[in-house]
């Protein structure tokens, strides 16, 4: 019988682990930014082309590489970071195992320049598809020119799902980031189709923040700086008040690597409870340096995963650091006895004696007697419903044909109260026995049946299943959401032009985002003027969103369309309508009347898709009436 395993050819193997180290234009950025720091460089160029796809060209003035060593770069396990195993446990370099130049050239076109200062001449070598082209003498510069073309020529499928130039240029930016916020050091300048767009010269770690996110973000930042035996913890958190829905600008370096990490975020955003609304992220630049030894970096490919040995008490130490820096800082709420003009209060001794009240009744007093009300104008909104309510407890089982009086045809979010119809002989009993007219889904659900708020948070209302419970702020983007992209499908939104036009700045990686997405921010009835230097003044907003902020949700459409890898624009146009409508829906804890709750739920089950909203969260449930009388047995 013959044998059948066989060993791989050297390409197909390259082949197959490029899967794992170069999924798209931003991987080669990584590896090769990373071997350029590791050569000690200090000024590094980055170039890419068609966000990627193209062209790559990473060059640097580092220590370069021999004739010998450069070509032996390409070879699979190649490395001059570590000798042996014992080296995982105390690494210092940005890379070590030798994977990515052999990876990268087994999918691409690969050309490098490379010389060291004692060499009169570099070395030149041209490398396709694991193959070599060309290998000669040549005269450069001291460091390295790597340029990297045609990524996946060879693997038509790979090449085929990598996304828009705009999206693969997004995934550059966010490595190019992470690299340069843990390295103010260096000097890096990044080019994008022969524009530059960054320039970073040598600065302190705050002021490459400020440079890589603009000015605006210096104001929110907060210094954290926290030295313990286990962990040392430095960097900036973020203002409570410069929270956002997205987590966009949150970052861990640990020994000068970016790292997620779940579990340490959680750390972060337990010292911000109560701080910030429930769902909101804030910024936060934090570096960890801890002992090598007690890390392991090598249990992902792309190196971002990385395994603590004292996960748990350095979770404790950083929560505590960014309480303290934010109670250092006063950004927490705190009572201050401690100023000028405050009420005296009266001091009451054991012998002061407090005088009775006079109990007065009222024995005629109704309190279902509209005719008996003494509130006054500014009475409490479910007062004045009770008011309007003639309810005769007395009627319980005798009139079985009341009517509930349907809402008036236009009302909507936004009814006065003293527009509420009053409700006579409402008996909660025959609720079940309505007649269910003008019902959009199915005969489950009556939409002229009283509903109640619960916590300001949830609509009640009864269904024939049970009890339906609605959450307000949830029904509310699901109706947003689908008439904003009906105003998209007809192109453009009403539009309301602003007195004052409110001006916004946007920072380089996010115009870019925003040059893609121009249009559809019209069709949502945005007027924007470019003013030069990222900054936009705001000269029309869509109507009915009066009293929302611009810029707020401005950038909310730039992160929602960032977080979108497809190319369609028709996702691009979801992301922004389902962002205004976040923006733009009823809050938690906003008082609604019986109208009100009336036109939302029957706007609600008028669509098609009422059940969760456009990203998945549940809208409504339902408590089965046997699951009601079960609680009774």
């Amino acid at each position: 019988m013959n044998d059948i395993i066989h060993l791989l050819p050297d390409s197909v193997a390259n082949q197959i682990a490029a899967g794992e180290v170069v999924q798209r234009p931003a991987s080669i950025i990584k590896e090769m930014v990373e071997n350029s720091i590791d050569a000690g460089a200090e000024n590094i160029q980055v170039l890419v082309v068609d966000g990627g796809k193209s062209n790559v060209q990473v060059i640097d003035d580092g220590k370069g590489m021999s004739e010998t060593d450069a070509r032996l770069s390409f070879e699979r396990h190649a490395t001059s970071k570590i000798q042996q195993a014992s080296d995982l446990f105390s690494l210092s370099t940005m890379g070590f195992r030798g994977e990515a130049l052999a990876s990268i050239a087994a999918v691409a076109q690969v050309e490098l320049k490379t010389r060291r200062a004692e060499d009169e001449l570099g070395t030149f070598i041209s490398i396709a598809g694991s193959k070599i082209e060309t290998q000669e003498p040549v005269s450069c510069p001291v460091g390295s020119n790597f340029s990297v073309k045609n990524l996946f020529f060879n693997i038509p499928a790979r090449r085929k799902f990598l996304k828009s130039s705009q999206t693969e240029l997004t995934n550059v930016l966010n490595d190019f980031f992470r690299i340069v916020l843990v390295h103010p050091d260096i000097s890096f300048t990044f080019y994008n189709n022969g524009v530059e767009m960054y320039r970073l010269p040598k600065a302190s770690v705050r002021q490459r923040i400020v440079d890589v996110f603009g000015k605006k973000i210096n104001a929110d930042l907060l210094p954290l700086d926290v030295e313990t035996s286990l962990v040392s913890v430095s960097g900036f958190v973020g203002k409570p008040e410069s929270s956002k829905k997205k987590g966009s600008q949150q970052y861990f370096f640990v020994n000068g690597r970016y790292m997620r990490h779940p579990y340490f975020h959680s750390a972060v955003m337990k010292a911000y409870e109560n701080l910030i609304p429930v769902g909101e992220h804030v910024p936060y630049f934090i570096y960890f340096a801890v002992d090598p030894s007690t890390i392991d970096v090598n249990v992902h490919p792309t190196k971002t995963e990385i395994k603590f040995d004292n996960e748990q008490p350095i979770w404790q130490v950083l929560c505590a650091s960014v309480k303290e820096t934010l109670g250092k800082f006063s950004n927490v709420p705190m009572i201050d006895f401690d100023v000028e003009g405050r009420p005296d209060i009266p001091v009451m001794g054991l012998d002061t004696s407090i005088p009775d009240q006079p109990r007065l009744s009222a024995p005629t007093y109704n309190p279902f007697n509209t005719q008996n009300s003494h509130h006054s104008s500014n009475t409490r909104g479910w007062e004045k419903l009770y008011e309007k309510s003639s309810v005769d407890f007395s009627s319980f089982g005798g009139n079985t044909n009341a009517e509930i009086p349907q809402a008036p045809s236009g009302a909507g979010i936004g009814v006065s109260l003293d527009d509420i119809p009053e409700a006579e002989n409402i008996q909660p009993s025959l609720w079940n026995d309505l007649p269910k007219d003008n019902l959009p889904l199915s005969e489950g659900i009556d939409l002229t049946v009283p509903k109640f708020q619960f916590r300001g948070q949830y609509i009640v209302m009864p269904a024939e299943e049970g009890l339906m419970v609605v959450d307000q702020h949830r029904a509310h983007i699901r109706i947003l959401f689908e008439q904003n992209m009906q105003c998209m499908s007809f192109h453009r939104r009403p539009s309301q032009k602003v007195l004052f036009p409110d001006i916004v700045q946007f920072d380089k990686a996010d115009l870019v985002i925003l040059e893609s997405i121009e249009d559809d921010i019209a069709s949502l009835g945005f007027e924007l003027n470019n003013l030069g230097g990222g900054s936009y003044s705001v000269n029309g907003v869509p109507s009915g969103i009066e009293g929302v902020n611009p810029d707020k949700i401005l950038h909310e459409f730039v992160e929602a369309a960032r977080e979108k890898t497809s190319n369609a624009k028709a996702d691009a146009q979801e992301a922004l309508a389902l962002a205004m409508a976040k923006e733009s829906s009823i809050v938690y804890g906003q008082f609604l009347t019986q109208v009100e709750m009336d036109k939302l739920m029957g706007d609600l089950f008028s669509l098609s898709l009422s059940a969760r909203t456009p990203d998945g969260k549940l809208i409504y449930s339902v408590i089965k009436n046997c699951d009601i009388e079960s609680i009774f047995r």
